[in-house]
């Protein structure tokens, strides 16, 4: 943080202090730092609709920031005035872009007031429709077969896909043509057309197309088998053999660093109520995300949380060597 926006954050949280400062008294605006039809965008738009009774009815919209993994929009979100009206809702990739990016525009431990966790998404391994394999065992069979012909498909260099990749790779312990994708939405398209074999993606993504027999589901990423119908038939990465495979994709809320804790306290309280929202929990579970419920809602333990996981994933992408310029 900047001395300008140093004092910049000094000077405003004075004037909130003294002229009782009604936040919000203006369009609250959710950046995500991805496309549109993503499953992070997803969240965003069920979580702006929950967030809007607890702050007075005020309108929130998202706005859609892609590029460079995440980064772009979070930078938009670090550089933003520090008025609680501009936040960010951002997935794991808040953890793993310090490594993966040696030139980043902003400092995730530093630039940011951390406002609570949301939830944490499982993600499925999934394929085409007319690939062989119809199980895991099959599928191990028929990647052993054809070495050096699959197509592992991503949304992008530090998007959910690509880490689950990552992992999945290791775990397999074989590499694969990995093809990465402007969006998940792409992504999935040419996965369905057979273009891509494989894809590893979030069930806020993939519980539709798996339903509707639109793509063959093999795997899901949790340490217990989940619930949802679906995939409730699905065995864990861990059942399946690669042991102690345990990945989900978390999603967090924050606000500029420097945004005064009078509006830092009040979004955190709305955030704690848009979680209990019953429409929000409905379509989350549907998807197959679970609701946050923990210390992780509140902004200190939030933090710790992401500086766990930048040393967790760090060490996971330094051993893979993938980095961005």
């Amino acid at each position: 943080m900047t001395k300008t926006r140093r004092l910049l954050a000094a000077l405003f949280a004075t004037t909130v202090a003294a002229s009782a400062y009604a936040y919000p008294d203006k369009t609250v605006t959710i950046v995500v730092p991805f496309a549109a039809g993503g499953p992070t965008d997803k969240v965003a738009r069920d979580f702006a609709e929950a967030m809007r009774k607890p702050l007075g009815g005020t309108t929130i919209v998202v706005e859609n920031v892609s590029g460079a993994g995440g980064t772009l929009g979070a930078n938009k979100v670090a550089k933003a005035a520090l008025d609680g009206h501009t936040l960010l809702l951002y997935h794991i990739g808040m953890s793993t872009s310090p490594s993966l990016y040696r030139n980043m525009p902003y400092k995730t431990l530093e630039d940011f007031e951390y406002l609570g966790m949301i939830n944490e998404v499982p993600m499925t391994l999934i394929g085409h429709s007319t690939l062989p394999a119809n199980n895991f065992a099959e599928l191990t069979k028929w990647m052993a077969d054809n070495k050096g012909k699959i197509n592992l498909a991503n949304a992008g260099l530090g998007a959910a896909s690509h880490l689950c990749g990552l992992l999945f790779q290791q775990g397999m312990k074989t590499e694969m043509t990995t093809v990465p994708y402007k969006g998940t939405a792409p992504a999935m398209t040419d996965l369905l057309g057979g273009q891509v074999d494989l894809m590893c993606d979030q069930t806020t993504n993939t519980s539709t197309q798996i339903e509707a027999g639109k793509v063959k589901a093999y795997a899901v990423t949790t340490s217990k088998r989940l619930t949802t119908p679906a995939l409730r038939n699905l065995p864990t990465m861990d059942e399946a053999g690669l042991k102690g495979f345990n990945v989900s994709i978390w999603h967090g809320l924050y606000a500029p660093k420097g945004t005064p804790k009078p509006v830092v306290d009040k979004i955190n309280a709305a955030l704690r109520d848009a979680l209990k929202d019953a429409e929000f929990i409905k379509r989350q579970e549907a998807l197959g995300a679970v609701i946050v419920t923990d210390s992780r809602v509140n902004p200190a333990d939030h933090k710790k949380f992401v500086e766990a996981e930048i040393i967790k994933w760090g060490t996971a992408i330094k051993a893979a060597g993938q980095y961005a310029d």
